[in-house]
């Protein structure tokens, strides 16, 4: 999630555990910082877009890793504010706003790494978007009735704002759930055998939803509303060009990239670069992470070291007002 998010949560979550005994001021202002310790990765430069990419949300979100730094780190704050009786809340504080951290992102579709170093498998569950403000808003209300009020009514504010926040997380996994069923049974209407299938909402809400579904040599994507007037799903299909992909199958991007995005990935061609597209995050034909791997020559393609990163933002001006209108379940096309 963004980092007002993880700021907002770890300063909620720091308060509702330890704010009674630390002070509430105290409480909020350490966990925000523990709410963002995590995200400190981006700074990292590894050399390769590739590898900024997957090696994001990797170590330092790992709950293994993160539920050892957290006692260190309590055990300093307790002794910088004179509260080394307390060290046991503050651990139980932090703790839970570093672990939360993590595990709010793989709320989203890109990819987190919970279980280094026993595992580097991204979790992504891909129920939220990156950014929510239906999410957070409650958070951050909450937080600013418990600094300005203190005392039991704002312990009480704060903790009805995270609690809508976990309750709007819910609803977005069942939100999921209703629009896979969906979009399920409109593929097997259309006689789309799809091999893998990926539901997840556009850019913040969770009304309206992007369906992705991989068939072999092509891809479809679809968009439902829980609004739509019916339960019919319209998709387009798009080649995957994975014969271009055949000549770059050893690249350790390429690889990289496969494993990342689950599959759901696609080769094109373009001005003599040969590039590899994480479908995940974007819409067609624009998506955040697109790399190119090779270059075409006279003599054959020869792999690009490092690689370039040419992804493209979606195009505002024609997609918030789509987005509103499609939201509201009216049966547009996609800007493309």
């Amino acid at each position: 999630m963004d980092s007002v998010s993880q700021l907002a949560l770890g300063a909620s979550v720091a308060v509702a555990v330890a704010g009674r005994r630390v002070g509430i001021g105290r409480a909020a202002c350490w966990g925000a910082v523990a709410g963002t310790l995590p995200d400190l990765d981006v700074f990292i430069d590894q050399g390769d877009p590739i590898l900024d990419m997957v090696l994001h949300r990797a170590e330092t979100h790992a709950l293994f890793w993160l539920a050892l730094a957290s006692l260190p780190l309590a055990l300093l704050v307790a002794r910088l504010h004179g509260q080394a009786a307390l060290w046991r809340r503050w651990w139980a504080a932090l703790a839970l706003a570093l672990l939360t951290h993590p595990l709010l992102d793989a709320m989203t579709v890109y990819g987190t790494q919970l279980a280094l170093p026993f595992s580097n498998h991204p979790y992504g569950l891909g129920s939220v978007f990156i950014i929510d403000p239906a999410y957070t808003l409650p958070l951050l209300l909450g937080l600013a009735l418990a600094l300005a009020r203190r005392g039991p009514g704002g312990l009480r504010a704060n903790a009805i704002g995270l609690a809508l926040g976990c309750a709007y997380l819910g609803w977005s996994v069942l939100a999921q759930q209703m629009v896979t069923t969906r979009a399920q049974a409109a593929l097997a209407a259309q006689g789309i055998a799809a091999e893998r299938l990926l539901v997840t909402p556009t850019a913040f809400n969770t009304l309206l939803w992007r369906v992705v579904a991989i068939e072999g040599e092509h891809f479809h994507e679809g968009y439902a509303s829980l609004l739509d007037a019916g339960p019919g799903l319209a998709f387009d299909r798009f080649p995957r060009r994975l014969d271009l992909g055949a000549a770059v199958a050893g690249l350790d991007g390429v690889q990289r990239i496969q494993a990342f995005s689950k599959g759901f990935h696609k080769f094109s061609e373009e001005d003599g670069l040969l590039r590899i597209t994480d479908l995940r995050m974007g819409q067609e034909p624009r998506y955040v992470f697109s790399f190119a791997v090779a270059e075409r020559g006279a003599a054959g393609l020869h792999p690009l070291q490092p690689t370039r990163k040419l992804g493209r933002r979606p195009d505002l001006e024609r997609g918030l007002p789509w987005l509103g209108r499609r939201l509201l379940g009216e049966p547009l096309p996609p800007p493309r």
